[in-house]
């Protein structure tokens, strides 16, 4: 009660700063709503598990909630006005939409930007070959990765080739319960005492990364390599690709799990991929369930952020500039100071994850000043490493007007920092947007697990992120 507290409790309230557990602070009623929002979540996590299905998956949704596609209303020479959905698909690997605002995008927009690309292996161009009756697949990784987290799990086939006649064949092994899937070999433990006397970063060696791919011989004696044809001509009778082939051909690597709930709570939610597209999910849900706002929402979804963002499809290109030139024109007349006056005028959150602290690990954080699982959704001021080098800054005035929207909107939210100073680090897409002159913070969920085959978020951050996104969407200083 209000009346037993003492005057050091209520000082202590009133003045003291600590993080909430979402669990303990919504009702239950919100309690259903987490938990069926994050089964639509896990749902599309299967079904997009690179970046090249899920911006065909955010065209799909896009398209069914009414949205148009930018360049057909170029085309057609129409004029934008509120309450008008349009999207732009880059590339079939990233992925841009808004929302047209009361103001003109003039005036800026509010930006959800996120990275739809995770941490994976790739196939090589030349990649099956046979070696002891065995065939293999070699490969090159995507990304930051432990290798050795990649070894003996069930792993699946993603990808496109485009065939010499330039027809394009989409492959999918491996999620399908009917469907084989392949792995990565590893030594018994019996024969592994040198192995075991290695770094982590050196038992399982990037060129070791080689995949199983068969096992049975072409029934022709005088064949030499028959398992490898027997592969090929496998993959020719179903698809109709020869090994040439594979050099034109985007091939992924990638778990074959399924998203699950984790505990026996059922409060969290492990899954592949979801650095990053925990918030891609959550920022496209977000787009999706709002109405027209006063200012132009826009929802940025990129790809090659795990490499640098480099690219076409990566934050470093010119995709969101020309996408808000495009929104300027179709308001009105068009100029370069318009578009360099909408993004001076425009605010972004860099929607991204952090590390949350796992108590299995200890000395990895500034407990202070991390973030942890269930604790809502995360701003991260800074990012960058060591002292800050090749990161983001916000403004701490921009950090002041979030906390307000927070507040007014009941969003239970947190500060991180992505491990100790001279430990940790690393980077997003914020500064790209920020080097263009918006305002821009990092904003995201905590994630246990990062860069594993199976990462770990909280179904009550999940939905907490999706309600700051879409009130971002709408928000006004």
């Amino acid at each position: 009660m209000e009346e037993n507290k003492t005057e050091g409790q209520k000082l202590q309230e009133k003045l003291a700063y600590k993080a909430k557990n979402v669990w303990e602070k919504v009702s239950d009623e919100e309690r259903k709503e987490i938990f069926s929002f994050c089964e639509d979540y896990k749902k599309f996590l299967d079904v997009a598990k690179t970046e090249r299905e899920f911006a065909r998956e955010t065209e799909r949704v896009a398209v069914e909630n009414g949205f148009v596609s930018l360049d057909e209303l170029i085309n057609s020479g129409k004029k934008l006005i509120p309450g008008t959905k349009v999207y732009k698909i880059i590339r079939n690997k990233a992925a841009i939409l808004a929302v047209i605002g009361k103001q003109p995008a003039s005036c800026g927009v509010n930006i959800v930007g996120a990275h739809i690309d995770a941490p994976r292996i790739d196939l090589k161009q030349n990649p099956v070959y046979e070696d002891t009756d065995l065939a293999f697949a070699k490969t090159h990784y995507y990304g930051g990765i432990k290798k050795y987290q990649w070894v003996t799990i069930p792993l699946a086939l993603h990808g496109v080739v485009i065939k010499g006649n330039g027809e394009t064949v989409e492959i999918k092994i491996g999620e399908d319960e009917n469907d084989p899937v392949f792995t990565i070999t590893d030594l018994l433990p019996h024969l592994a005492a040198e192995q075991m006397q290695k770094k982590a970063s050196e038992v399982v060696t990037g060129e070791g990364l080689n995949v199983l791919f068969g096992s049975i011989p072409y029934n022709d004696e005088k064949v030499k390599e028959k398992v490898k044809l027997n592969i090929l001509n496998l993959l020719y009778e179903k698809y109709g690709i020869t090994e040439e082939d594979f050099v034109s051909a985007e091939l992924e690597i990638v778990p074959a799990l399924k998203a699950k709930d984790v505990g026996l709570d059922r409060g969290l939610v492990g899954a592949y991929g979801q650095d990053d597209r925990v918030c891609a999910y959550t920022a496209l849900r977000a787009i999706l369930d709002i109405d027209t706002p006063e200012k132009t929402a826009v929802c940025l979804l990129t790809d090659k952020e795990e490499v640098g963002s480099m690219g076409n499809t990566g934050a470093q290109s010119t995709m969101l500039e020309n996408f808000l030139a495009f929104l300027c024109s179709l308001e009105g007349e068009y100029s370069d100071l318009l578009l360099r006056k909408c993004l001076s005028q425009t605010r972004m959150l860099s929607a991204d994850v952090n590390a949350a602290v796992d108590p299995n690990y200890e000395g990895t954080h500034d407990k202070k000043n991390a973030c942890y699982a269930g604790k809502g959704v995360v701003l991260t001021k800074y990012s960058g490493v060591r002292g800050k080098a090749g990161g983001s800054d916000a403004n701490a005035e921009f950090i002041g007007e979030l906390r307000q929207m927070f507040k007014n909107n009941d969003i239970i939210w947190q500060t991180g920092e992505l491990g100790k100073v001279d430990l940790g680090g690393g980077g997003t897409i914020a500064l790209f947007v920020a080097n263009l002159g918006a305002e821009v913070v990092d904003c995201g969920v905590a994630v246990l697990a990062m860069h594993s085959p199976f990462e770990i978020t909280s179904k009550a951050d999940v939905y907490m992120t999706y309600r700051a996104y879409k009130a971002f969407y709408s928000f006004i200083k």
